[in-house]
């Protein structure tokens, strides 16, 4: 958990608290608190009480979008802290097109995670 600043915060278009994807889950908060610890989503501290919001584009419905956990992985093994896997997974990539995280919400996380080993390299 990480606090967020404002070039990042300008990327993401729309941000979830905790409790709201609680109750989309229908699930408990701490099961969202959970998620986070386990870093299958990025959680940053804003807002005026900085409480922890993740980027709505992570939330598929009911569940993590599905490709996500593995490319976050992927990218903390390149050494990317959460700040810089947001700004990359939420900055426009040509060659996809779109954003990334738009991808992933697409279904189309293979290419996604094809971009991220690149990195490694």
């Amino acid at each position: 958990m990480t606090e967020i600043d404002a070039k990042i915060d300008a990327l993401v278009p729309e941000w979830l608290t905790l409790p709201d994807i609680a109750e989309q889950f229908g699930v408990e908060v701490t099961r969202v608190r959970q998620l986070v610890k386990e870093g299958q989503v990025i959680a940053v501290r804003r807002g005026e009480n900085r409480a922890l919001h993740v980027p709505a584009a992570f939330i598929d419905g009911d569940k993590v979008v599905k490709g996500l956990t593995g490319t976050l992985t992927l990218l903390r093994d390149d050494g990317f802290n959460d700040e810089e896997m947001l700004e990359w997974l939420f900055t426009p990539d040509p060659t996809l097109p779109g954003t990334p995280a738009q991808a992933l919400s697409e279904n189309r996380g293979t290419e996604v995670k094809r971009r991220a080993q690149a990195l490694a390299v």
